[in-house]
C-alpha cells in the first residue's frame, strides 16, 4: 500500500532535497521545517529584531509579546498548568546540563543517581560527570531483548539511596517507549526526583506532562520540527523552585550590587543571557503548524509507513534489527557489513540515513557491535522514500556481501 503524505508540500527542504536527488530518511537526527517556521523567523528578523523583557521600545515590546506567547504554546503543547513551568535552554542537553548542575547541592556521597542501559549521551553524561564530583552512584538499569527497561530489575535497583531518575522516553536507538508510568511510580515510591528525556518522544504525539507526573520533562525543538539553538525544560513548580541557578548574567538578576545577588525565580531565573529569540518565536510558529493537524491522520501515516520500512527490512536476508522498533526508526545492522561502509554506500545513492553509535556508545558497547544503521521518519516521507531506499540498500547489499 503506498502511504502519500499530504504535508509534504508544507517543508520546502523537501523539495529542494528532491531535486537535488536526495531522500532524507534521518528524522530522528533533526527533522526538516515547515513553511509556517521559516515565516516567522523571517518575520521577526524583517521587522524590527529587539531584545526582550528590558526595552520599553515598539521594538522591544513586540519581542518580549511574541516570545512569550511561545511559553504559552509550549505550556499548552504539554499540558503544562502554567507557562511559567516553561524554561528555554538551548537544547535538551543544555536542560540536562542545568538539572545535573542545579541539583547537585541536594546530594550526599553514596547517594544514588539512576539511569538505563539505552540513553543518549546526553542523558548520561551529565549524571555521569556529577556523581564524579560528589561521589554518588551510578547505577544503570539493564534491557529487555526488546529495549525496554527490565522493570523486575528496576524494582531491584530503585532504592532509598535513589535521588534521580533519569530515562529516555523513546529509545534514539530502539524506537521503543520506556515504561514510564511504572518506572516513574518506582521512584516516586522512593521520593526521588524524576527526569524524562523527550528529546525522541515529543514529535510523536501529545504527551501530558500532568499525566505522567515527573519532574522534568525536557526536548529540543529541532526535533520537533522546530528550530534549532532552543530547548524546552518542564517542571513541577515545586522541583523548579529546589533548582540552583547555573548561569548567572543579565535578564535573570533581581536585586545586584558589588558584593551579593539575588535572582529571579523560574523561568526567567534560569535563562540567563540573551536567549535564542528568534528560535522561541520559530517554537511557536511550529506549534502553531502542529496544532493544525490531524492528529489521528498523522498518526496512521507514521504507523504505515513505519510498517512498511519493518516489513522491508525483515524481508532481506542477513538484516538483524534491534530491539523491537513500535515508531518512526527502525536500527539495523548486516552480517558481515561495517555499517560504515554501508551507509557510504547509501549516501553515493543520495539515500540519507545515519550510522554509526549514535551518541550511545555504551549501549552499542554492551550490544557488541561498533554501531549500526538507523532510518527514522517524519510525516513528510512517503512510500516512495522508502523505495528509494530500499533499491538502495539491494544494490549496496549486492557489492558488499
Amino acid at each position: 500500500m503506498f502511504h502519500a503524505s499530504p504535508w509534504r508540500s508544507d517543508f520546502p527542504a523537501i523539495a529542494a532535497l528532491q531535486h537535488q536527488q536526495q531522500t532524507y530518511l534521518d528524522s530522528a537526527a533533526t527533522t526538516q521545517k515547515p513553511h509556517a517556521l521559516i515565516d516567522a523567523i523571517g518575520q521577526y528578523y524583517a521587522q524590527g529584531a529587539a531584545n526582550v523583557h528590558r526595552a520599553q521600545h515598539l521594538p522591544g515590546s513586540l519581542a518580549t509579546r511574541a516570545f512569550e506567547a511561545s511559553r504559552e504554546k509550549v505550556a499548552q503543547w504539554l499540558n503544562a498548568s502554567s507557562a511559567e513551568q516553561i524554561v528555554f535552554t538551548h537544547g535538551a542537553t543544555s536542560a540536562l546540563n542545568l538539572l545535573a548542575y542545579g541539583l547537585a547541592e541536594q546530594f550526599q556521597p553514596g547517594d544514588e543517581l539512576v539511569i538505563s542501559a539505552a540513553e543518549h549521551h546526553a542523558n548520561l553524561l551529565p549524571w555521569q560527570q556529577l556523581a564524579k564530583r560528589r561521589g554518588l552512584s551510578l547505577r544503570v538499569l539493564p534491557l529487555e531483548a526488546s529495549g525496554v527497561v527490565d522493570l523486575q530489575a528496576a524494582a531491584q535497583i530503585i532504592g532509598p539511596r535513589t535521588r534521580v531518575l533519569a530515562v529516555s522516553q523513546l529509545s534514539n536507538v530502539f524506537g521503543a517507549w520506556q515504561p514510564l508510568s511504572p518506572l516513574l511510580a518506582l521512584a516516586r515510591a522512593q521520593g526521588a526526583t524524576t527526569v524524562v528525556d523527550g528529546a525522541q518522544g515529543v514529535v510523536h504525539g501529545r504527551h501530558d506532562v500532568e499525566h505522567m507526573q515527573c519532574d522534568f520533562y525536557v526536548f529540543s525543538s529541532h526535533k520537533l520540527y522546530g528550530p534549532d539553538g532552543v530547548g524546552v525544560l518542564y517542571g513541577r513548580r515545586e522541583a523548579l523552585l529546589k533548582l540552583a541557578h547555573w548561569q548567572f548574567g543579565g535578564e535573570m538578576v533581581h536585586q545586584a550590587d558589588y558584593q551579593s545577588a539575588s535572582f529571579h525565580p523560574a523561568p526567567l531565573g534560569h535563562e540567563a543571557g540573551t536567549p535564542p529569540i528568534a528560535s522561541v518565536i520559530g517554537l511557536g510558529a511550529t506549534l502553531d503548524y502542529l496544532s493544525g493537524l490531524d492528529t489521528q491522520a498523522v498518526a496512521e501515516h507514521e504507523a504505515g509507513l513505519h510498517a512498511q520500512l519493518l516489513a522491508g527490512l525483515r524481508a532481506r536476508s542477513g538484516v538483524q534489527l534491534l530491539g523491537a522498533p513500535q515508531v518512526a526508526l527502525a536500527s539495523f545492522v548486516v552480517e558481515g557489513v561495517h555499517n560504515a561502509d554501508l551507509a557510504h554506500l547509501l549516501t553515493d545513492q543520495g539515500i540519507a540515513v545515519r550510522a554509526g553509535h549514535h551518541c550511545a556508545m555504551p549501549l552499542m558497547k554492551h550490544l557488541g557491535l561498533s554501531g549500526c544503521i538507523r532510518v527514522s521518519l517524519g510525516l513528510y516521507n512517503d512510500s516512495g522514500d522508502l523505495q528509494r531506499f530500499f533499491e538502495g540498500l539491494d544494490k549496496a547489499l549486492e557489492i558488499l556481501v
